[in-house]
């Protein structure tokens, strides 16, 4: 049987490049080697496409020195990497296939998958529409808000606004506190793994925190701040309108909120697999991660957040390209249902073929 050609982007510019290493590790040793030929491609912060032979090199960081490139065409007859020697000599290569394992912005946003799309080459995760959907949190609340009423769940309360709408900030922070009571949350729309987000207790915490999301993107959510556990499901989808869900997970949060640092750098924040919930609290939370799944039309993979406040189930965000390191849910969620990180790839790969 020939092997057919994998490509594994990892890094990226967003500010979730660090977790990108080390979730392309993950999958890259689990794949099957018989039926892949492997390659991997690293994108340096500066937007610099390199390619990588060595796990040693992405676990050191040292990738990034290399002279070399190699870069996905869009020529869709070709679906092929360009490869750039150091000394001037290039050759093309071709690809069957792509996993971007790229969370945050130029990643995660739709904006590589559609790259893919144009070159006409299968890729792991959400399509491009689904992707930036998901990506932005205002226009995930707007997807989501009916498909999850009709179930008996809901999300934050939230008002959102444009930096150029900021330049009025007392009328932008009026609306706040009509809409909503201190604390809140303060978000950039387009940032993963909690980067840009703030809690404020006050007006001038609003403030610095309005400036902190300002950084990370021009558009900002301001959302009530909820008291609750917080709870996660993934989902898997390998055919059109077809998704299964894995069980829930808890996330033990060991700072006041589940933030960039709290998630990856505390080694006190804790993922519980085996949470104390009721049966039919669990079975809720399944059905409303499939249902933001489909209202966003999701394909492939995503982990779709909740919070749970007594009984009631609240939506939070989906991610559509979940981490995969050693602590990541998305993969340990799939190993409690049942499938090795191997047989997960294995389907993830086998998806791209299928996407609608």
């Amino acid at each position: 049987m020939m092997r057919k050609t994998l490509v594994l982007l990892f890094g990226g510019q967003s500010t979730e490049h660090e977790v990108s290493c080390r979730s392309v590790l993950t999958i890259k040793r689990a794949v099957n080697q018989e039926k892949y030929k492997v390659l991997c491609i690293g994108i340096t912060k500066s937007g610099e496409w390199i390619p990588v032979e060595k796990e040693e090199a992405i676990e050191d960081g040292s990738w990034k020195e290399s002279a070399e490139r190699a870069m996905i065409l869009p020529d869709a007859k070709l679906s092929s990497v360009l490869f750039l020697g150091k000394n001037g000599e290039s050759h093309l290569e071709k690809i069957d296939v792509v996993f971007p394992v790229l969370h945050g912005k130029d990643g995660e946003d739709g904006t590589i998958q559609g790259l893919l799309e144009i070159a006409r080459i299968p890729y792991v995760g959400c399509g491009v529409l689904s992707s930036a959907i998901s990506m932005d949190k205002v226009y995930t609340k707007m997807a989501v808000e009916k498909p999850l009423a009709k179930i008996g769940v809901r999300q934050a309360k939230y008002i959102s606004f444009v930096r150029s709408q900021w330049e009025n900030q007392e009328k932008i922070i009026s609306k706040v506190e009509a809409a909503l009571s201190y604390p809140v949350f303060v978000k950039p729309s387009n940032a993963g793994s909690s980067c840009g987000v703030s809690k404020a207790k006050d007006r001038e915490a609003l403030k610095m925190a309005v400036e902190n999301a300002l950084s990370v993107d021009r558009r900002v959510l301001v959302e009530e701040s909820i008291t609750g556990r917080e709870l996660e499901c993934a989902v898997f989808s390998g055919k059109e309108g077809q998704v299964e869900s894995s069980s829930v997970g808890e996330i033990l949060a060991a700072a006041e909120f589940y933030d960039y640092d709290a998630k990856y750098n505390n080694p006190d924040s804790k993922t519980e697999l085996h949470p104390d919930i009721f049966g039919e609290i669990e079975e809720k939370i399944r059905k409303a991660a499939e249902t933001v799944f489909l209202a966003v039309d999701g394909f492939s993979l995503s982990r779709v957040d909740f919070f749970l406040s007594g009984e009631e189930v609240i939506f939070n965000e989906i991610n559509t390209m979940p981490g995969f390191t050693s602590i990541s849910m998305y993969p340990m969620l799939f190993k409690k249902k049942g499938y090795s990180i191997e047989e997960l790839v294995e389907k993830l790969l086998e998806s791209a073929f299928h996407r609608p």
